[in-house]
């Protein structure tokens, strides 16, 4: 196999996609979204979620190390959001080469980048 290049975004990527990769955290990036930007703290996240406290910690510190959770202290407690930049980073990635036009437009609204031309439907 030959190496890839040193800038290869894909390892990146694929680690942040096997942290999404399990139901309880998609879940909880879900609820993150949901509570953007406000975010939850984590007794909160795990009342929503009835998951237990020493596995939502596993999995939010998994998010957190993959870059897709935040994290800021409140007194004593810990509130988490979702780190929108890094999952618009993401979606832009997995849109970068559809129809070739993401290379020649601004990356706005990335779901409108493979959708058919106007009166193309």
């Amino acid at each position: 196999m030959i190496n890839p290049p040193l800038d290869d975004p894909v390892p990146r990527y694929a680690d942040a996609f096997a942290a999404l990769g399990t139901e309880a955290r998609l879940r909880i990036i879900r609820l993150l979204l949901a509570a953007h930007p406000k975010g939850l703290f984590a007794g909160e996240i795990q009342s929503a979620l009835g998951i237990p406290a020493s596995t939502l910690s596993h999995h939010l510190d998994k998010l957190k190390h993959e870059g897709l959770v935040r994290v800021r202290r409140s007194g004593t407690f810990l509130r988490y959001s979702a780190d929108t930049d890094t999952l618009q980073e993401i979606l832009t990635f997995l849109y970068a080469e559809c129809c070739g036009r993401a290379r020649q437009t601004e990356l706005g609204d990335v779901t409108q980048l493979c959708a058919p031309p106007a009166g193309e439907e």
